[in-house]
């Protein structure tokens, strides 16, 4: 059920409280009498009360005197699921169970009563929530909350009344503050739905504690960070305890950077504090738009500027440089002893009218687009006639300043004006310089989020010997593939890989495979005992000449003899010892999160990666500015720059090799664990010197476990059309340049029957909405031509974007301006009814204006049909048509 009655939830016009109750320190008390306030009917629900304060009380579901949107269920646990079964027969939908306590089969009793009337669960074991635009205070929290634009979802309902306490003293307003509770129906991927279009609410924050449906959650998340912010506390970032794990990959991707991960690739921003969540709200609010990287500091005093500098270069934030312009305005305007630089220190004695010619400076100057103006109370000027002359100059650049009054009562009037005309403030230097790093560090996210990705060369896997590597391996039951196997496994997926060859135990046998090989080699022990060879003693390096190597096998079997007997050895690999003077030891792997399934590592490598710790993770599927953005997050993305003699590694190289293992993942969902370490790269590409490989045979991972949807490359197919072979497959991001192509050539009018008005210069944003799509939601099918004379061309493009509860799926279809009634608008509309149906889809709906009657006439076709539209019935019409299987289909 996912958004389906929330406004029933969140807005409801009528409430209920069944287990209503006078008796002091009750449940039921303290949320009959929250609900004072309400707009809507309300009625207390006790069968052993006759009124209840001065209300009338009534015994149950059935004397209600109407049929309430939203019951508040305060009984005892097995009450709940014959309530809700009532409740839903008489048409209410949804309901907030209060009551904590519930067993594993009540919550399934409770569940299974509402899912034949679609009625909605918020809870058990939760606060309630609260809807303040409408004085809605369906919880037992201590306080109403003001009204405002931020929503608030909390698992934690102790936390929610925290906040609530702490917001109302802050005068910080809510559109909704839900609990959560232990969410058996309604959760986060429910409630960012219905957010994300809330006219009420500008931003929303997140507690989470636990996420139970990763895709869901991330879908829902993607959709909502596009057009909102979204800020999330995550609680238990330091772990309780690390497991041992048997690669280095399973080692550091530990579940707190996986969540990082999921975060930044739905463009949300995460947070560390309670009090960050409102400094993060409040700077997305007013400083969203703002594109500054570098911050202008003006300040009255030294050591404010000093703290403001210290505070920056941990964060990574950088100061702006003044420019020649700009430094003689303010050697115009200032004391000769003024800083000469950022921080402009204007000097303590300052009168107001000096920060005035300061700001008007400032604000005409290109390097000062994000200011942070600090003020120091002194005795010289009242810091509140201060804030009166600059107020108005910076209200109407509110989008460029964060300010900060230093100080308590002294300055508390200063910084009232300055709330009042819309400024962001901050306590202190510190919190507003973190407050610019959060920006900065959303701006990111959304970047990731939305830039388009180059394309990639990478070659078709072979999938079918990859598929032979793996269930021998399983056959065999071996959990680990050993090294040449491996290897063979990378480069079935196009991984540049060392030749290797196996041999017995026997170095006898190791010396003869080292004389096929020119010049060095390296000698490794196979066995399935020993996985960290080097660690183990089982790796000798820069062997040259058979009799080196016979006499590194026969130490290396009596050294491993001794230290672990335990161990089998089923032979050596003998390999070339590679020479490439320039490659940095870098690690990539992969590993299967007991929440977000398969994640990426990439990092520095070698012998001591652990204790490096330089690595970042990310979620697959991949593309090359995915792959660079990972590559980016690490230290060893420097070097990877080039430096003094050593030339940049070939980073496309390297991005295709992260790309290829997370097609692996997708492809061979028995992998559990995979690192290779090291992988090198440098200026000629990359070359993966070792590997390990986990099986499963519970296939842990495959597209299935994806937190996000792949590209759904099955349903690109090749059609025949006109005599041309063409090909029909989902749009990608990469399509972007393509796609501005074909709507741009397109006529005007063709333009207006598809958006209903005249379209505008298409933005980066407006196509990435089109291109960039979440595949476990939409869809947009386009026809291709590859052998057009000035290469492949869009032909058209049909849409489908499914609601949330997958009933309804509104449909649009474009075709070429000169290749209209030939046939195409035929086979896309084709194409996404059997999608359609595919999903489960039960109607596709779409919006058609009256004079476009090719497009009305092929619907009707098509088995849809019309009527006016409610909103506009003179100039558009709604078509619409059940999923079902063409006639005569078993």
């Amino acid at each position: 059920m996912t958004q389906r009655h929330l406004d029933r939830l969140l807005s409801p016009q009528s409430v209920a409280v069944f287990g209503a109750s006078d008796k002091p320190g009750r449940v039921g008390t303290t949320v009959w009498q929250n609900l004072v306030s309400f707009e809507g009917p309300a009625a207390p629900v006790n069968p052993r009360l006759a009124t209840l304060a001065g209300v009338r009380c009534f015994a149950g579901v059935a004397e209600l005197p109407f049929t309430p949107d939203l019951a508040v269920l305060c009984t005892p646990p097995d009450t709940i699921a014959p309530l809700i079964a009532q409740l839903g027969a008489r048409g209410t939908r949804a309901a907030i169970i209060v009551t904590a306590g519930l067993t594993a089969q009540q919550k399934q009793a409770a569940l299974e009563a509402a899912r034949p009337h679609t009625l909605r669960l918020l809870g058990p074991n939760c606060i309630g929530l609260l809807s303040p635009h409408s004085g809605l205070n369906a919880s037992f929290t201590q306080a109403n909350a003001l009204p405002g634009e931020l929503a608030l979802v909390s698992q934690s309902g102790a936390l929610l009344t925290a906040l609530l306490d702490w917001a109302n003293a802050e005068r910080i307003g809510f559109s909704h503050l839900v609990s959560l509770g232990e969410h058996v129906d309604v959760d986060f991927g429910d409630l960012l739905d219905h957010l994300a279009t809330d006219r009420h609410t500008r931003a929303i924050l997140l507690y989470i504690e636990s996420i139970t449906a990763p895709r869901k959650f991330m879908s829902a998340a993607r959709a909502a960070a596009r057009a909102k912010p979204v800020i999330v506390v995550k609680a238990g970032r330091v772990p309780a305890g690390m497991r041992a794990a048997a690669s280095h990959t399973g080692a550091l991707a530990g579940e707190d950077i996986v969540f990082d991960a999921a975060i930044r690739r739905a463009g949300m921003l995460r947070v560390d504090t309670l009090n960050e969540l409102f400094i993060a709200a409040q700077t997305l609010a007013r400083f969203r738009d703002n594109p500054s990287r570098d911050l202008m500091v003006m300040t009255n005093g030294g050591g404010a500027g000093v703290m403001v500098a210290d505070a920056a270069a941990p964060l990574g934030v950088t100061l702006a440089r003044p420019g020649a312009a700009l430094m003689r305005r303010l050697n115009a305007v200032l004391p000769a002893q003024w800083s000469h630089g950022n921080p402009v220190d204007i000097i303590g004695d300052a009168p107001a009218q000096r920060y005035v010619d300061t700001l008007k400076a400032l604000f005409d100057a290109p390097e000062a687009g994000a200011l942070l103006f600090v003020h120091a109370p002194t005795a010289i000027v009242p810091s509140v006639d201060i804030a009166q002359a600059c107020a108005p100059l910076i209200a109407a650049h509110r989008g460029r300043v964060l300010s900060c009054w230093l100080g308590g009562d002294t300055v508390a009037p200063a910084r009232r004006l300055f709330e009042q005309a819309g400024i962001a403030g901050y306590e202190t230097p510190e919190e507003a310089v973190r407050a610019f790093s959060l920006m900065q560090t959303y701006r990111r996210n959304q970047a990731v989020l939305r830039e388009t990705p180059t394309a990639t060369a990478n070659a078709e896997p072979d999938r079918a010997r990859a598929r032979r590597i793996v269930e021998a391996a399983l056959e065999a039951g071996s959990e680990w593939l050993d090294e040449i196997d491996a290897k063979d496994l990378l480069a079935a997926y196009g991984i540049p890989v060392v030749a290797t060859l196996r041999v017995p135990a026997s170095p006898a046998a190791a010396a003869e495979a080292a004389g096929r090989i020119d010049g060095p080699v390296v000698l490794k022990v196979v066995s399935p005992d020993i996985l960290h060879k080097s660690d183990a003693g089982g790796v000798r390096l820069d062997l040259r000449g058979a009799e080196a190597v016979r006499a590194a096998a026969e130490d290396m079997l009596a050294h491993l003899r001794a230290t672990r007997p335990e161990a089998v050895i089923q032979g050596f690999s003998v390999q070339a010892m590679a020479q490439r003077p320039h490659a940095k030891e870098l690690i990539a792997g992969a590993h299967v999160d007991p929440i977000f399934g398969p994640v990426l590592l990439f990092g520095q490598g070698g012998t001591a990666v652990e204790v490096l710790g330089d690595r970042a993770i990310a979620l697959p599927p991949l593309n090359r500015t995915l792959a660079r953005e990972l590559i980016g997050r690490t230290r060893v993305a420097r070097l990877l720059a080039g430096y003094r003699d050593h030339p940049p590694v070939r980073i496309d190289a390297l991005c295709d090799a992260l790309i290829a293992l997370a097609q692996l993942l997708a492809d061979q969902p028995e992998v559990a664990e995979l690192d290779i370490n090291p992988l090198w790269a440098d200026e000629h590409g990359v070359l993966a010197l070792d590997a390990r490989v986990r099986l499963s045979s519970l296939a842990p991972s495959g597209m299935k476990r994806f937190a996000v949807r792949p590209y759904p490359a099955e349903l690109v197919r090749r059609l025949h059309w006109q005599g041309r072979m063409l090909l029909m497959r989902p749009i990608r991001p990469e399509d972007e340049a393509q796609h501005r192509e074909f709507l741009e050539a397109a006529d005007p009018e063709d333009l207006r029957m598809r958006f209903f008005q005249a379209m505008h210069p298409l933005s980066h944003d407006d196509l990435a909405r089109m291109t960039q799509i979440d595949y476990e939601r939409e869809m947009a099918f386009i026809v291709v031509d590859e052998h057009a004379q000035d290469g492949p061309c869009t032909l058209g493009v049909a849409r489908l974007v499914r609601d949330p509860d997958n009933v309804d799926a509104e449909f649009a279809v474009m075709v070429r301006s000169d290749l209209k009634r030939r046939g195409l608008g035929r086979l896309l509309m084709q194409a996404l009814l059997d999608h359609a149906l595919a999903n489960g889809t039960q109607r596709l709906v779409g919006h058609v204006l009256r004079e476009n009657r090719a497009m009305l006439g092929l619907l009707k076709t098509l088995g849809f049909a019309s009527e006016p539209d409610a909103d506009e019935p003179g100039a558009m019409v709604v078509a619409s048509r059940a999923v079902r299987p063409p006639a005569g289909s078993a």
